[in-house]
């Protein structure tokens, strides 16, 4: 198991999650992604992993969100990851992805983790 966790540690849901990463012991690496943005690439990968449309990712209660006025059809997975490349703060968090099963949880709530960790 290779975890990879997109974390933002001004987020309790995020730090909570982390917190059971490392109380299981699992080899992972922490992505700050508002520092390491994701490009379109691994957001449509994310998105896949997830089994879920690139607009599922999306924290609408954002203000870059709720004010955008260059957001492209949510219906439009490529444009829309471009977009959310460009305004990573939208990215729902905290993601964590198995690289090896390509399976990925969002940690809302943070025991979600646990599908990846039995």
């Amino acid at each position: 198991m290779a975890l990879s966790i997109y974390h933002n540690p001004r987020c309790s849901k995020s730090r909570a999650t982390l917190g059971l990463i490392k109380e299981a012991n699992a080899e992972h690496t922490v992505i700050l992604y508002l520092d390491d943005t994701p490009d379109a690439a691994k957001i449509l990968e994310i998105a896949s992993n997830l089994g879920l449309a690139v607009a599922a990712l999306l924290r609408r209660g954002e203000t870059e969100f709720t004010s955008a006025k260059d957001l492209p059809e949510l219906s439009d997975d490529a444009a829309l990851a471009v977009w959310i490349a460009a305004h990573p703060i939208v990215l729902q968090r905290p993601i964590v992805v198995d690289s090896d099963s390509g399976k990925a949880i969002i940690g809302r709530p943070p025991e979600n983790v646990q599908q990846l960790l039995s």
